[in-house]
């Protein structure tokens, strides 16, 4: 394919500067996952490569510059994510999923969705009181959840926040932990507690928790409770048992939302028990005011080797399996003759 070039002046210097980056690290990050070549006069960015990947550059700083117009204080990570966005679809208007601000965190900075699987799950929440997020390590299912639930509680949709995960390391090993049970369970939770005090002060997060307004125990203090009026999440439910997700999933009481996060490659159930999460994926499809959201290794945001690392894992596995019904697919006699 013949090499093109594009020349795109931008209004000003200050604005080319904050789509260049730091050291021009914006631009280098687009040339990589692009394809292009991207030099800079000014506010002149000249743009060489093929006439369809120059094309697609062009198009997505255009769009980045029209973010930082609009006040998005743009990073590397954005930078990143909307490549991710225009490679997969060049038609796309990254304004509709980067200017959808959830909540703005404790250092000032929106927290919005950063593709399109992020901006169909808080679209699935808004919509519906049933939601599951499913997928690996890295996609934003628990960190979104949980800036959806704050922003719920400080626009008073809801009375309260409840966090709940399964203790399922802990076992029977459990009682061999020092402190109560709270503070036995408290090394689970901790996750939890990690995102919480990212969205909000250090000093209200402890006070909302002091007081109750925000909850954060492990899954087995649900048993026998009515959640009303109350934000629930429910994390790794991976680790749930049949038994456990069909006793989270009738807490809900009126004026309540749930959202359900897991990683359907990360079970640590006992041998021969089956995942609370994966069941009911089959028994609820379908149902009216219950939403399943699917992430993959491409909506990842956390720093690029972590997809890399999930895609390794995923192809490791995938070899293992073909490997393993390879071997089944030996009759037994042959497998005794070669031994």
């Amino acid at each position: 394919m013949a090499d093109s070039s594009a020349r795109l002046e931008l209004p000003d210097n200050e604005g080319a500067r904050a789509l260049a980056g730091g050291r021009g690290e914006n631009l280098k990050l687009i040339e990589r996952r692009l394809g292009v070549q991207i030099g800079q006069r000014g506010n002149v960015l000249l743009i060489s490569g093929t006439a369809e990947k120059v094309a697609l550059a062009e198009n997505l700083l255009v769009q980045l510059q029209d973010l930082i117009q609009r006040k998005y204080p743009l990073g590397l990570e954005d930078v990143e994510q909307a490549s991710k966005v225009m490679l997969s679809d060049p038609h796309a208007q990254l304004r509709d999923i980067f200017l959808d601000t959830i909540f703005v965190n404790n250092s000032n900075h929106p927290v919005t969705p950063k593709g399109f699987a992020q901006k169909a799950y808080i679209d699935a929440i808004r919509k519906h009181d049933i939601v599951f997020g499913s997928g690996p390590a890295g996609t934003g299912k628990t960190y979104l959840a949980m800036a959806m639930a704050v922003a719920a509680l400080v626009e008073r949709k809801v009375k309260r926040i409840v966090l709940c995960r399964p203790a399922v390391e802990a076992g029977e090993k459990l009682g061999f932990l020092p402190g109560d049970l709270a503070e036995k369970v408290s090394p689970y939770l901790r996750p939890l507690y990690d995102a919480l005090h990212d969205l909000m002060d250090l000093d209200r997060a402890g006070d909302l928790i002091e007081r109750g307004t925000v909850e954060v125990a492990p899954l087995a203090f649900m048993r026998g409770r009515t959640l009303n009026d109350a934000f629930v999440i429910l994390d790794e439910a991976q680790n749930t048992t049949s038994e456990q997700m069909k006793m989270f999933l009738t807490r809900l009481g009126f004026g309540s939302k749930a959202v359900i996060t897991g990683d359907a490659t990360q079970i640590d159930l006992p041998s021969g028990k089956v995942s609370g999460m994966n069941e009911a994926r089959q028994i609820l499809h379908g149902v009216e005011g219950i939403r399943f959201c699917e992430f993959t290794d491409k909506d990842v945001v956390r720093h690029p080797l972590v997809q890399e690392v999930v895609r390794a894992y995923e192809a490791a596995q995938a070899r293992k399996d073909a490997a393993e019904a390879a071997r089944r697919a030996i009759p037994h006699g042959e497998r005794m003759e070669k031994v």
